[in-house]
């Protein structure tokens, strides 16, 4: 039974800790090349970046979704004593992956603005550091 929790509690921190990190910066650049970059280049970088990460976390929530209707039809459950369902930790996964896409989204919008217009669309954001 702990271990069940402990595995549910793991994946709901790590899944919607994603758009989070996201949100406030924290997810890992290249370094090597993202800090010697022109901000251009790094808006270039990022651009392409959240492009695959849109991509992959529509995959994400696809399949997410897919298996969270199986669960619900086949009641599947962890095979375990307790054999909790697993419904809700796939309903969890779509759920965080749209957050996640709508962040990267918001973010592509923003590194647009500044390429074309040569200005942040938000200053309090990265004044902050956020």
């Amino acid at each position: 039974m702990a271990y069940d929790a402990a595995l549910f509690l793991f994946g709901y921190v790590a899944a919607l800790g994603g758009a989070y990190a996201q949100k406030n910066r924290h997810h890992i650049n290249v370094d090597i090349f993202h800090a010697k970059a022109s901000t251009k280049v790094k808006i270039i970088f990022d651009f392409i970046s959240y492009g695959l990460g849109i991509f992959f976390l529509i995959l994400v929530i696809y399949f997410s979704f897919t298996k969270f209707q199986e669960a619900i039809n086949f009641d599947y459950r962890r095979e375990s004593e307790w054999a909790p369902p697993m419904w809700h930790f796939w309903l969890m996964f779509s759920i965080s992956g749209v957050f996640f896409t709508l962040q990267l989204i918001k973010d592509e919008i923003m590194g647009l603005y500044t390429l074309i217009t040569g200005y942040n669309l938000f200053e309090s954001e990265n004044e902050n550091g956020n």
